[in-house]
């Protein structure tokens, strides 16, 4: 089979990613953050079968030396390792700059020198800020409300750039937002599962914190998101575009945790706490993804969608969560920026 590599592969999605290519057969060389205790991120809990079959290469996408390494003998690359937090991204925005937009410009750089066969490169949906009409397809207009999302947008137009100036087998992928096990407590999912079990394990009503509950998302199960970038790979349709992979579902934030409380079988009661709101012209009020591109290029369609699909995947994520090893690697009782 040929070389895959899978940057950010220690990470939420790109463990998952991971973990779906070798099952299909992949030869896999997962780029994980370097770190002195030699931790694979989330790859750890991969089943040993998967652990044993992947070659783990460490090192940092900033390191334009590293990522040529790394990149070197693959035929694909998928494209994940990024700084995502929002909350991080307005009291560091440097360190963004340097990961999303430097991190993609090393990757393309390498992946064109050493002609590699196709990059599929990760955006989001948060480069398109509040939606200006819905649902949101590829052509609606960018406008970034974070230094993360702008970092996104630069990252994105160097990767399109290097498929226009040089030829570069570039696919643009757009996730709308990814739930799932393993997910980052900074994203409202988590947060609500963690504090909610931490409720009933303390035998306490579901009294938990939030910033804004009134906008809407479009979320999206990590399996379906993992099989989109796969997708994008085998297309040589996609290559030069910009995809959306989302459920075509939208529901607001106070709506998700109370379907989660319910799913949960918790009454549920929301604080607002102030140091989780973005600030007032940073917040992106409605995200809803028209994912008819993804069905008619790549035949790519969510396996977890409408509101039962994504009580599905709530159900699955919340079973993750509960599970008390997991549930202790998770901070519920402070906010995660």
């Amino acid at each position: 089979m040929p070389k895959v590599l899978v940057t950010g592969a220690g990470g939420f999605i790109g463990s998952h990613l991971v973990e779906q290519l070798v099952t299909q057969g992949a030869d896999v060389r997962a780029f994980v953050e370097y770190n002195s205790l030699g931790s694979w991120g989330w790859l750890e809990q991969s089943p040993a079968q998967i652990r044993d079959n992947i070659e783990i290469f460490s090192g940092d996408v900033r390191d334009s030396h590293a990522v040529r390494q790394a990149v070197q003998g693959c035929d694909t690359v998928y494209h994940l390792a990024a700084l995502i937090g929002i909350p991080y991204s307005y009291l560091a925005p440097e360190s963004y700059v340097d990961t999303n937009i430097t991190g993609t410009l090393n990757i393309v750089q390498a992946a064109t020198d050493f002609g590699v066969g196709r990059v599929v490169h990760t955006s989001t949906s948060e480069v398109y800020g509040t939606a200006q009409r819905v649902p949101i397809d590829e052509a609606h207009p960018l406008n970034p409300r974070s230094p993360y999302a702008a970092t996104k947008v630069g990252a994105d137009q160097i990767a399109l750039s290097y498929y226009r100036s040089f030829g570069a087998p570039v696919t643009v992928v757009r996730p709308f937002n990814t739930y799932g096990p393993r997910q980052s407590a900074r994203a409202v999912i988590p947060t609500v599962i963690s504090q909610l079990t931490s409720c009933q394990k303390a035998g306490q009503p579901g009294r938990i914190k939030l910033g804004a509950t009134r906008p809407t998302r479009d979320f999206t199960f990590v399996g379906d998101t993992a099989a989109g970038f796969r997708a994008a790979a085998g297309c040589d349709a996609a290559l030069g575009e910009v995809v959306n992979l989302g459920a075509n579902f939208e529901i607001s934030v106070g709506d998700t945790a109370n379907l989660i409380a319910e799913v949960m079988g918790i009454p549920l009661e929301i604080e607002t706490e102030d140091e989780r709101l973005r600030p007032d012209a940073s917040e992106v009020e409605r995200l809803w993804c028209d994912n008819t591109k993804a069905g008619e290029l790549l035949g790519w369609t969510p396996s977890y969608s409408g509101r039962e699909g994504f009580r599905r995947g709530l159900r699955e994520t919340i079973e993750w969560f509960q599970n008390g090893e997991n549930h202790a690697a998770y901070k519920a009782d402070i906010y995660n920026v």
